[in-house]
């Protein structure tokens, strides 16, 4: 599959959104190369993400996730439908040895810097425990003809090479999210991570090599 980044596009993404700064800019842009793409977003799925700062009430710099709030179409999101949540609040989770689907998304909505904001995906601790400035969640169906098999691990590495991590299908969620940080830390030089019978995420300094 060719990419479909264009520098120009970008740039008047970046234009449009000044506002926002480029980070953010990029990422709507990158969002929808991906949600546009029916091969590799079943229609409504996907989430993407960016960490940035933001100043709170005080003026005071926060490190924060833009993620994809639940509802958003990745196709025609704009940067409201990424609301920003606050990084050092989801990062500490992770010191949890477990938490429910019910306290999990409490807790990330009382880190928005904005109350009004919609809901962070069910994915956002993911985004948030993996170190990346960028990370993209498909639900590639080319992924799912390769993993919906006996041998997973096998396929994938045939088509897209020893550097991508292979997991069993886990639940998203909490389990989801710490399961695929320590996988990254197990193998930090991959380049994605697989989850079988669910999809891809990818990652990277700049959110061309996040798409790409």
């Amino acid at each position: 599959m060719p990419s479909s980044w264009n520098d120009d596009d970008a740039l008047q993404f970046c234009h449009r959104s000044r506002a926002h700064g480029e980070a953010l800019a990029l990422r709507v842009y990158t969002s929808r190369l991906l949600g546009r793409e029916p091969a590799l977003v079943l229609h409504g799925g996907g989430n993407t993400s960016v960490k940035t700062t933001a100043r709170d009430l005080f003026g005071r710099e926060l490190e924060v996730l833009h993620v994809k709030g639940s509802g958003s179409d990745l196709a025609e999101v704009e940067p409201s439908g990424l609301p920003a949540v606050r990084l050092d609040v989801l990062r500490e989770l992770r010191a949890l040895p477990s938490l429910s689907d019910r306290d999990m998304v409490s807790a990330v909505r009382s880190a928005l810097l904005d109350s009004r904001a919609p809901n962070p995906s069910v994915e956002t601790l993911l985004h948030a425990f993996l170190p990346h400035a960028y990370v993209d969640h498909t639900h590639a169906e080319a992924i799912l003809v390769l993993t919906d098999q006996p041998d997973p691990l096998v396929h994938v590495q045939a088509a897209l090479g020893d550097d991508v991590v292979v997991l069993p299908w886990i639940m998203p969620g909490f389990p989801l999210a710490k399961a695929v940080a320590d996988a990254f830390e197990r193998a930090p030089h991959c380049r994605g991570i697989v989850l079988a019978k669910h999809g891809l995420f990818t990652f990277g300094r700049t959110a061309r090599e996040s798409y790409e």
